[in-house]
């Protein structure tokens, strides 16, 4: 089992040392996993970055992939909150660092974030959406330096009520274009299993996005649990595959170097 959005300490939102993160992936017999820790730049009103050291990041890596290395594979990766004026910024920061993986996912809305500045509230959820997705766009179109877009659809656990969220046929045209450019741009996309953690009937991204993703030509595909703490990694991990298998993919993908290769859903 390959779980490829793991965070540490080194994430302001986890407390968890990454040894007591490595602890729980053996214990949940997880074959690989790769950190994600987050670097979120010029993030909320007050603009601020969230980010680590990267020198104490590779060298905390290192120790425990040596220690642990007769049980598990521990990769470094990143995950990176984009915003599009943020290119350069990301940009530099991945080409100075060797990162096995990087993760795109999209935390703020022209600094805003999502969830703490409530960027749904007082919004019409069609509008909240389209605008959300639009600008996820602009953030993939601006980009290239990245592997994975995560979490595609994070802004459903944000609603106050996920009832009133629309029917996905209202907004498939935009997500349509953004998997079509995430295809001719060869990267790929997660299945996120922390939409049930977050109160949510489904997985990140619901299965109306997979099978669309299946239909448009996507294969790249890689499984992660979003965790925060030890127990959660690996969450459903073999629920996810089947849901996978369902739809029709036959691989998922893990990441070294920031070469992808491939792995037979069992």
């Amino acid at each position: 089992m390959y779980d490829f959005h793991v965070h540490s300490d080194f994430s302001m939102d986890c407390k968890y040392l990454m040894e007591e993160m490595v602890k729980g992936a053996i214990k949940n017999n997880m074959k690989s996993i790769c950190f994600t820790d987050h670097v979120d730049y010029d993030v909320t009103v007050n603009k601020i970055d969230i980010d680590f050291r990267t020198h104490d990041y590779f060298k905390k890596v290192k120790q425990v992939k040596y220690k642990y290395k007769d049980h598990i594979e521990i990769l470094a990766g990143v995950e990176i909150g984009m915003q599009p004026h943020l290119n350069k910024r990301y940009d530099k920061l991945i080409s100075n660092n060797p990162f096995d993986f990087v993760l795109m996912s999209i935390h703020s809305i022209e600094g805003k974030d999502i969830h703490f500045d409530k960027f749904t509230h007082n919004k019409k959820p069609i509008d909240a959406l389209i605008e959300y997705y639009e600008y996820l766009y602009q953030c993939v179109e601006s980009f290239d330096n990245f592997d994975i877009l995560g979490h595609i659809d994070y802004i459903d656990r944000y609603f106050e009520d996920d009832s009133s969220l629309p029917d996905f046929d209202e907004y498939e045209f935009i997500v349509r274009k953004i998997l079509n450019l995430i295809i001719e741009k060869g990267k790929g996309i997660e299945i996120n299993t922390a939409g049930k953690k977050y109160g949510l009937e489904y997985y990140h991204p619901k299965v109306e996005i997979l099978n669309l993703y299946k239909a448009l030509g996507g294969e790249i595909l890689t499984i992660g649990s979003d965790a925060h703490s030890p127990e959660f990694i690996g969450y459903d991990y073999k629920f996810a595959e089947k849901l996978l298998r369902d739809v029709g993919f036959k691989y998922i993908y893990i990441y070294k170097e920031r070469k992808k290769y491939p792995i037979h859903i069992a």
